[in-house]
């Protein structure tokens, strides 16, 4: 196989699969493919619903199922699987065992970090059907103390030492959802690559996530951060309808329920989700093959309509392009999603696009 142009990571959720939290607030078997399923067009050629192809509706506890996404991701040029993680404080945790089995089976072989989701769950996280009603939290997002940072590192401490985690510079790499939520997030990146180095490790390289106004970047390597995830949606979005606009109907949406939809063409918004801050050695873009959150939130959804394989590919290249003159090490590109079916979001082949957006990822990436 040729080498690859850099150093391509993908989101992974591991929401398919029944766990007794969704069964108790959203029914009986409830998974991402719920939602997915029962979707409906908004608008005249909405592509809903989504449906997979070559994987079907799956279940994550099926190791089958997990050696066949590793396997059509490495051909496709991706270094490994990021997934999403959760700890919400004093052990609490979701969604940990498609993981737990990979980690503990050694199954598939193929490379993987870890990115703490730490956001609580809301009434209105994953179900739309449930929108019309007043948000209240069901799982709170807490940081109790020093303990409790302990405590989540050597729950960890497993996966940085397994073989396939994946390192920049010899250090676990580490995403953070939320950055600047954390109460004191030097405090907590100190003791963790303290306790990294007590365990054997060379550090932890800490990414944090970066949404939002570009000013915003700057402030999340300000906490302490290694480095960022630049996501570029909102800028992206901003310049299209105006700064002051966009806010506006964000804030309108979320009050009244989507009076407007907040859909864009994905062939325009392309050309704004990245910008010159990606070629900063310690940024980290990311690239987009889709978005439309409507499986999950109907109306209140922001959708990209008009995505084809052919658009991503130029995607691709132009986001690539920016950070081919990094340290291979550091020219780390996030796609975001493998699997967020739910946000329109995802590589896996489905029925209207097969291997199309797997295909122009590997065309763009192999040298």
């Amino acid at each position: 196989m040729h080498k690859v142009k850099a150093r391509v990571i993908a989101y992974y959720l591991p929401q398919f699969h029944p766990i007794p939290e969704n069964d108790l607030w959203w029914g009986k078997g409830f998974t991402e493919w719920t939602n997915v399923g029962k979707a409906k067009p908004l608008f005249k050629g909405h592509y809903q619903p989504r449906v997979p192809a070559d994987l079907g509706y799956y279940d994550l506890r099926m190791p089958e199922i997990r050696e066949t996404q590793a396997e059509m991701a490495r051909n496709a040029g991706i270094e490994g699987f990021m997934y999403w993680h959760y700890w919400f404080g004093n052990g609490r945790r979701v969604l940990e065992r498609p993981f737990n089995e990979v980690l503990q089976s050694g199954r598939p072989d193929f490379p993987f970090c870890l990115g703490w989701a730490n956001h609580s769950w809301t009434n209105q996280l994953w179900n739309y059907g449930s929108h019309w009603k007043k948000e209240k939290s069901i799982i709170s997002q807490t940081y109790p103390g020093e303990k409790d940072y302990i405590d989540h590192f050597y729950s960890v401490l497993p996966a940085f030492q397994d073989k396939r985690y994946i390192k920049i510079d010899n250090d676990p790499l580490f995403m953070v959802y939320d950055p600047a939520s954390i109460p004191d997030p030097k405090r907590f990146m100190g003791i963790w690559k303290e306790l990294a180095i007590k365990n054997g490790l060379t550090g932890i390289h800490f990414i944090g996530q970066a949404v939002g106004w570009i000013e915003n970047y700057q402030r999340i390597l300000n906490l302490g951060y290694d480095a960022i995830n630049a996501n570029g949606q909102w800028h992206a979005e901003s310049i299209i309808k105006g700064k002051y606009v966009k806010l506006l109907q964000h804030k309108l949406n979320n009050k009244f329920g989507g009076l407007t939809l907040d859909k864009y063409d994905y062939k325009k918004i392309i050309k704004y989700l990245n910008t010159d801050y990606n070629k900063k050695l310690e940024v980290y873009p990311t690239i987009l093959p889709q978005w439309d959150r409507s499986a999950r939130s109907g109306r209140k959804a922001s959708i990209y309509h008009g995505s084809t394989p052919e658009l991503f590919g130029v995607h691709v290249n132009e986001t690539i392009n920016q950070i081919i003159h990094k340290p291979f090490e550091n020219r780390i590109v996030f796609i975001k999603s493998w699997n967020e079916w739910a946000e329109g979001n995802y590589m896996e082949p489905d029925i209207k696009f097969g291997h199309g957006y797997l295909n122009k990822l590997k065309e763009g990436v192999f040298l």
